[in-house]
Formats: structure tokens, sequence, C-alpha cells
């Protein structure tokens, strides 16, 4: 398993990050949890979410928020 997944199962053990696409949409994540993730994506995978990517399409699934880390890793 992912750290980002098993950050977000920490956060919502309830949900199947890894086929629900509608995450922000569905209000299965809100604010709280945008804040919660970022800050443990920084302490576990070294990546800092910068206020300019704070955006619904970069938190909408598990592969949107893959993506941005990964993207955000490449620009490191």
């Amino acid at each position: 398993m992912s750290v980002l997944l098993e950050i977000l199962q920490e956060m919502h053990d309830d949900v199947d990050f890894e086929t629900h696409t509608t995450l922000i949409d569905d209000n299965v994540i809100d604010s709280f949890d945008i804040i919660t993730l970022i800050a443990e994506v920084d302490d576990r995978i070294g990546v800092t979410i910068p206020a300019d990517e704070l955006i619904p399409e970069n938190f909408n699934s598990y592969t949107a928020i893959n993506a941005l880390i990964k993207r955000l890793e490449d620009e490191e």
C-alpha cells in the first residue's frame, strides 16, 4: 500500500479511495481533511503542497492527489 493511500485510509477507513473519483464533489473529504492530508504528505512523503495547488481537481480522487504529489516531486 502506498503511503498516500495509508494516510487517506487513516482519515476515513470506510472509503475505497482507489475507486472513488468524486471525493470533494461528494463531501467525502472536507477542508479539515485536506489540511490534515497536506500536513501528513509533508511529514511522511516530504512533499509540500503550495496554496495555489489547493483546487478541487487536485483532491477529487486518490489518482488526482497522487498525480499532484508526483508532479511536485518532479518539480523539486
